[in-house]
């Protein structure tokens, strides 16, 4: 498997070569392992850069300094500056790439979240809006692509390069909301042997009428499941019904959830009722199975949680050119890194890497 430094060599250098003092991967790797020690600034990467210790600069491939006994190490301003101009894509590729190649083998369905997230800070300090739309593994938390939305266009038109990023989709399954329930994404999924589990509202009307009018009385209660945190309890009742004349492309069965919700404070209740539609079929996945992967979908919202609690990203008002989207794929990678670490709590892994330069190292497989 390629090495991060190998992945990060395939990003295009946007400098001019004459004059370039640091090489490119070793400025990215020096960034990222910044990042898993809890740095939220560039200002904090720059100052960790500054003081890392003689041994792991070298372990990275800083160039001696021609004329002091030292490492020639990158400033804040040369960073900001080469993030500003990065390709976001290549980087995000590079990081998507390096993460996918160490996900655990599993004999389970494997699902693919896919949903946006817009990072505010950037907005008010007037820069431009910045909505990225990512694609994270329910099991692993491991964000395998990342794309920037765009101000002039919507997630739906990059829902299919997202996925074209992704190596292998064959028997996964994708899940999204119901912005993504469209005929051309169902399509797609199938020509890459891929599985859906589509949320249906009221852009598919005819599609949301059908289902409503199922037998649903008469169709037993397949699987109930109770949680409790964030200040609820839930209780979620599913049912599953094979219908061979769904109005959506591959579709085999159609899946209904009623969720009870009380708020332990108020003790008040309310009672939602969440259709949706797949393409895999009773042999292939149980209601058991198909509301485990349903629940998971909304494990994204855990990674956007840390990255605005604990990397404090929506606080960041870093605006220039392609930086705040840079340091976006440097917190999945932070995330993805500690994970596939054995790490369950995020901001102890991060405080640990800052009290040992050369756990970070470790972690990114560059010890």
């Amino acid at each position: 498997m390629p090495g991060l430094l190998e992945r990060l060599a395939q990003v295009p250098d946007p400098r001019d070569p004459r004059g370039v003092r640091h090489d490119l991967a070793v400025v990215l790797t020096l960034t990222a392992c910044a990042v898993l020690t809890g740095a939220t600034s560039l200002l904090a990467v720059g100052e960790w850069i500054a003081d890392a210790p003689p041994h792991v600069l070298e372990r990275l491939g800083v160039r001696p300094d021609p004329v002091l006994p030292q490492r020639l190490v990158p400033s804040e301003a040369t960073i900001r500056r080469l993030l500003a101009r990065i390709d976001g894509d290549a980087l995000d590729r590079a990081v998507g790439g390096w993460l996918a190649d160490r996900r655990p083998e599993s004999t389970e369905l494997r699902g693919l979240s896919v949903d946006g997230k817009s990072l505010r800070g950037a907005a008010k300090a007037r820069g431009r809006r910045i909505h990225l739309l990512a694609a994270v593994e329910h099991t692993t938390g491991l964000v395998l692509a990342q794309l920037d939305v765009g101000e002039k266009t919507g997630e739906g038109t990059r829902f299919q390069p997202l996925l074209d990023t992704v190596a292998d989709l064959a028997a996964t399954v994708v899940t999204s909301d119901a912005l993504h329930t469209q005929r051309e994404h169902a399509a797609y999924l199938l020509g890459r042997e891929a599985h859906y589990i589509a949320i249906v509202k009221g852009n598919q009307q005819k599609l949301s009428k059908q289902l409503k009018s199922l037998p649903w009385k008469d169709i037993p209660l397949q699987g109930r499941t109770r949680d409790t945190g964030h200040g609820r309890a839930e209780i979620r009742r599913i049912k599953v019904a094979t219908v061979n004349n769904l109005l959506f492309p591959g579709a085999r069965q159609a899946v209904q959830i009623k969720r009870r919700r009380t708020d332990r404070k108020t003790g008040r209740t309310a009672i939602t009722t969440v259709y949706s539609v797949t393409s895999l079929a009773a042999e292939q996945a149980t209601p058991v199975q198909l509301a485990r992967l349903i629940r998971d979908h909304w494990k994204i919202e855990a990674l956007h949680h840390v990255r605005d609690t604990t990397f404090a990203e929506d606080a960041s008002q870093l605006r220039t050119g392609n930086a705040p989207r840079a340091m976006a794929t440097w917190r999945n990678l932070a995330v993805g890194a500690l994970r596939l670490g054995g790490g369950k709590n995020i901001a102890a892994g991060l405080r640990r890497n800052a009290r040992d330069a050369r756990r970070p190292l470790a972690l990114l497989g560059l010890a």
